[in-house]
């Protein structure tokens, strides 16, 4: 026979209140197919997380839950409790800290992002959405997140040829006058070895690189610019490597969970109730705490299960 719980926490502070935002592109961000609200959603929850869920659950999407926050919005309660609490909630499946990469103004840092459902979720729910880097996961305006991935070895692309003008590879030896006089090269000059030039463009380099193998090292005095430069595009020409074809993971962005106790980042799957393994199986930090507090993973838990229950 389950244990009703009384609805005697306080009531959270009023929806129409203001909230504090946080930057664009970060705070809460919503999960899809959640239930209509409901005065009852969190009616099984102990009261602190009732309180705390009740709250965050009539927060807009974009507004700041992090515990400093929430911390000062809700004063009943300290930055310990409300820590406490959120991680409580992650184990009853209402929410996930997510760890991602942003990529702004080519500057590349990690944010964690807070990913909340109203409804319930188990484990296998949140990572199938997570591991797909959230696609399923509602996201407010802002920059999007890349996937912290080991990066490949990068294979430049040939340069595109302008219609209007002539060809890269072209281009390419007639600017090499212009950076290095000993290599000034007449228009015919260039059109001659052009096509040379031009393998070294299919194996992957760009116009610096091979500027740079062509003027390296010059002797002091070049007496026929174009027999020199014809004779480093053969004998230097780069080895051909093999083309690397695109994994069709690749496009997808990837974010990692971070453990609700230590931070400890890891994939969807590695942190069941948002918990690394070492949190899941430490012992109270603190062993004089209430009984209470010390099974609230375990109770949040047995809870989460009866709401998925038919």
């Amino acid at each position: 026979m389950a244990v009703q719980q009384t609805n005697s926490a306080p009531s959270a502070p009023a929806s129409s209140r203001p909230y504090r935002q946080a930057r664009t592109g970060y705070g809460k961000r919503s999960a899809p197919d959640q239930r209509p609200f409901s005065a009852d959603d969190f009616a099984l929850l102990p009261e602190r997380e009732r309180y705390v869920a009740g709250y965050v659950d009539h927060l807009p999407d974009g507004a700041a839950m992090d515990i400093k926050s929430l911390a000062k919005d809700l004063p009943l309660y300290g930055q310990m409790a409300i820590g406490s609490a959120l991680r409580a909630l992650a184990v009853a499946g209402h929410l996930r800290h997510v760890r991602c990469r942003v990529e702004s103004l080519g500057q590349s840092r990690w944010v964690t992002l807070t990913f909340w459902s109203r409804t319930a979720r188990d484990n296998e729910w949140w990572a199938e959405r997570l591991a797909t880097g959230g696609s399923g996961v509602a996201a407010p305006e802002g920059p999007a997140c890349e996937a912290p991935a080991v990066p490949l070895q990068r294979t430049p692309e040939a340069p595109q040829p302008d219609p209007a003008g002539p060809p890269p590879a072209y281009l390419a030896l007639a600017r090499l006058g212009r950076t290095e006089p000993r290599l000034a090269l007449s228009a015919a000059d260039c059109t001659a070895l052009e096509s040379l030039a031009a393998v070294w463009f299919e194996r992957g380099v760009d116009a610096d690189y091979m500027a740079r193998a062509l003027t390296s090292g010059l002797p002091d005095q070049v007496g026929s610019p174009v027999g020199f430069v014809r004779r480093r595009l053969t004998d230097k020409v780069p080895a051909q490597l093999p083309q690397t074809p695109a994994a069709p993971e690749a496009s997808v962005r990837r974010l990692l969970v971070e453990c609700s106790e230590c931070g400890r980042p890891g994939p969807a799957d590695a942190l069941p109730d948002g918990l690394c393994r070492s949190c899941r199986q430490a012992p109270p930090k603190e062993p004089g705490e209430p009984l209470a507090e010390r099974d609230i993973e375990a109770h949040m838990r047995l809870l989460r299960d009866k709401l998925r229950m038919p």
